[in-house]
């Protein structure tokens, strides 16, 4: 699943639609494609791992899921994987195998804003009073959580939980004080890291313990193990990663 740092980038690369009226619009997702035609590309907004294409009246939700994907001017994809293809008079934008809806423009002052780890408006505070008030979770559940931290995803979940020293069945009521800082510190931090290595094609290079074998502290096996309510893959160091329980 793409994390909040790819939608991100995807982003940028839609950005010169923005302020375009649509001249076209077709593909196999299940929404009234005859609204957009004739729309204008108010603006492009991202939240965590969705997306937003604001039009005058409306906007259009994209959330990429586990496996779907995009392109620009050229249909990359058949016609089968292609849920929404909006054209315009210098391009178009094209999305895949992923999840589209029509939402009231009205609903976007309703989204937490400052939940999204990349966002301007991003606010630690809060996000350490939501993780308060749920003791008895997982950190790894907490991480991957987007009502706390939108747009962090599994690789981010394992990297920061490395660099914090953090088991991910630690429980967040259990972890001390500046540990608990240092999660939240960590998920944006790590986030904007992520971002320039994927800008920069470099990602992978930087892993330190999503899908590795060995700790490149200590040498140890890694603990490859799914946890949390998802059961999601999760990459350890059970000497230098204490649990907190």
């Amino acid at each position: 699943m793409p994390e909040g740092p790819s939608i991100w980038l995807m982003k940028e690369v839609l950005q010169p639609f923005a302020g375009a009226q649509i001249i076209d619009a077709r593909g196999n997702a299940k929404i009234d494609m005859e609204l957009l035609k004739g729309k204008k590309l108010v603006e492009i907004k991202t939240f965590g791992k969705q997306t937003f294409l604001v039009l005058d009246n409306i906007s259009v939700r994209i959330h990429l899921l586990m496996f779907g994907s995009y392109s620009v001017n050229e249909q990359t994809k058949p016609d089968k994987s292609l849920r929404l293809a909006l054209v315009f008079k210098t391009g178009a934008m094209y999305f895949y195998t992923c999840a589209v809806r029509l939402v009231e423009n009205e609903m976007l002052a309703l989204v937490d804003w400052e939940a999204d780890v990349l966002s301007k408006d991003w606010n630690a505070g809060k996000a350490r009073k939501k993780l308060k008030q749920q003791p008895g979770t997982m950190v790894c559940d907490a991480l991957l959580d987007q009502d706390i931290f939108a747009g962090v995803g599994n690789i981010i979940k394992n990297e920061v939980l490395f660099r914090i020293g953090v088991q991910p069945e630690s429980l967040t009521g259990r972890l001390p004080p500046r540990k608990l800082s240092a999660l939240i510190a960590e998920a944006r931090n790590y986030s904007f890291e992520f971002l320039e290595w994927k800008r920069a094609f470099v990602l992978r290079k930087h892993w330190l313990v999503h899908t590795k074998r060995t700790c490149p502290k200590c040498g140890a096996p890694l603990v490859k193990k799914y946890t949390g309510k998802g059961k999601r893959r999760s990459f350890y160091c059970a000497t230098d990663q204490l649990l907190y329980e």
